[in-house]
């Protein structure tokens, strides 16, 4: 791992770390906030109804994969959990287009994009292979390899068939000159 992950990653989920401690902990006022949201998913999720268990879970959510991220063990998949916990947290958090008083609405639309850089760099880490080839990649060369490896075994086929049929009729031709 090199240095610059070595460091970023932690720092990165940091403010997951803490978010989602602060949520398990103190869950009412978001509750709160999430109830609408929780309402209208969680009948036809058929999950339960109750909006500090989903702010909870979010938190949950967010400290192990801020633990994960930071400690570089599934960092991409910790990336795609934190980056699924930070969009309804963004928009139920700082909901700046619903706010009347100016100076709140400036600070929550402060934190909206705040919180949309932190996506963009979660949505990177989240694509992030360590200088490694991703999976498509490595599938398109085991295919080029395995078609190298076809037209390697069927021009050997052929060799060793013209030399099998070059010794029969060298065979043959030695066989009938015995006869003769």
């Amino acid at each position: 791992m090199t240095l610059v992950r070595r460091v970023a990653r932690p720092l990165l989920a940091t403010m997951f770390v803490a978010g989602g401690l602060d949520a398990l902990r103190h869950p009412g006022t978001r509750g709160a906030q999430a109830e609408p949201l929780v309402h209208t998913l969680a009948p036809p999720l058929g999950l339960p109804e109750e909006p500090e268990l989903w702010v909870r879970a979010n938190g949950a959510a967010m400290v192990a994969g801020g633990a994960l991220l930071a400690t570089g063990h599934f960092p991409r998949l910790a990336a795609t959990v934190l980056a699924g916990t930070l969009v309804p947290s963004t928009a139920l958090d700082h909901a700046f287009w619903a706010q009347s008083d100016p100076e709140r609405k400036r600070q929550d639309l402060l934190h909206f994009v705040k919180n949309l850089s932190v996506l963009g760099g979660v949505l990177l880490a989240a694509v992030d292979t360590q200088g490694k080839p991703g999976l498509a990649y490595r599938a398109r060369m085991a295919g080029a390899a395995a078609a190298r490896t076809r037209t390697s075994v069927t021009k050997d086929a052929r060799y060793a068939a013209r030399i099998a049929r070059a010794q029969a009729r060298l065979k043959l031709a030695t066989a009938a000159d015995a006869l003769s």
